[in-house]
């Protein structure tokens, strides 16, 4: 009798060893639920509804900060970045100034050889009186999307050196291939690309800080969420932190950044071959509420999805 329960016990002893292991591990503490999972899918609908009704091309990239979780809308077709492509400009800069190459304090002054049409800023200021530092080209190639500051910032940094820093990140569709107002490049079909996905894993890798240090990449999305004139914040608080740049081309409308909401994201928004270029402009902006009422409902929600404002004592 002994022996039958001693045997009873071991097999009852493997048996629940055997089940421990079989069990699958913990969720993440920060993985996305089954009820936000049910708000990814109403804002999917709703982006694609837009698309929709969108005359021209669009393509979509959204990445949780916190979970990782992404939506995507045509991820890898390769399009025209217009000036969105300065982030990638602005990204080698710090990250040359970071291995002491070039200094975000350095000096220029200013040459009208560099000046090309439309940059308001640079090119009300005194060729070979008026000095200025790298970052403050990068604060104007923000702000107001200067062409004359951003591509002083190119043959600074050396057009191929940014192209090489980009593959070094594994990012094999983004590429500066022209710069600024150079029409004959464009018209020869060297235009600036990137894909949705690409610029989104591009910012996704600045963010947590893999390529520049903390005080770096602080200072960085600080430029970058200088206030400027584009379609992500358009429907989007006014207090709301927002580093991107957009880019506009004929029939080209484009917008990426970090939104620095209660629960960070990253989106990045790119329509060609529009009819109206207005209308891409309203898609980037629908887009962009639409992804913002679900994060910002994300950050302030309980677990359960309960929110409770600071004025809100109820119970």
């Amino acid at each position: 009798m002994r022996e039958i329960i001693h045997r009873y016990c071991l097999v009852t002893i493997m048996m629940a060893v055997t089940v421990v292991q079989a069990a699958p591990p913990c969720c993440p503490k920060n993985a996305t639920t089954d009820k936000e999972v049910v708000l990814w899918h109403k804002l999917e609908a709703e982006i694609r509804e837009i698309d929709a009704h969108l005359d021209g091309v669009m393509g979509v990239a959204i990445q949780d900060l916190t979970t990782g979780h992404t939506f995507f809308l045509n991820p890898d077709e390769v399009l025209p970045q217009a000036s969105s492509i300065k982030i990638a400009v602005l990204a080698e800069l710090y990250r040359q100034h970071q291995v002491g190459k070039l200094k975000l304090d350095d000096p220029y002054t200013v040459d009208a050889a560099d000046l090309v049409a439309d940059s308001n800023i640079m090119g009300g200021l005194t060729p070979g009186v008026t000095r200025v530092t790298n970052r403050d080209l990068a604060t104007m190639v923000v702000a107001v999307s200067d062409n004359s500051a951003a591509n002083v910032l190119i043959d600074r940094l050396g057009m191929e050196n940014v192209n090489a820093f980009l593959e070094s990140l594994g990012l094999h569709q983004v590429r500066l291939r022209r710069k600024m107002m150079d029409l004959k490049a464009a018209g020869e079909g060297r235009e600036n690309i990137a894909t949705p996905r690409e610029m989104m894993t591009l910012l996704d890798i600045l963010f947590h800080g893999k390529v520049i240090n903390r005080t770096l990449t602080d200072d960085f999305f600080k430029v970058l969420a200088t206030p400027k004139d584009s379609w992500i914040p358009r429907y989007l608080p006014e207090d709301l932190k927002i580093a991107n740049k957009p880019g506009s081309l004929e029939g080209v409308r484009n917008d990426s950044g970090v939104i620095f909401a209660s629960r960070p994201y990253i989106i990045c928004v790119m329509t060609t071959y529009l009819r109206n270029e207005r209308d891409g402009q309203e898609a980037i902006a629908q887009i962009s509420r639409a992804a913002y009422r679900m994060f910002d409902r994300f950050g302030r929600a309980s677990e359960y999805g309960r929110v409770i404002s600071p004025a809100n004592s109820s119970k």
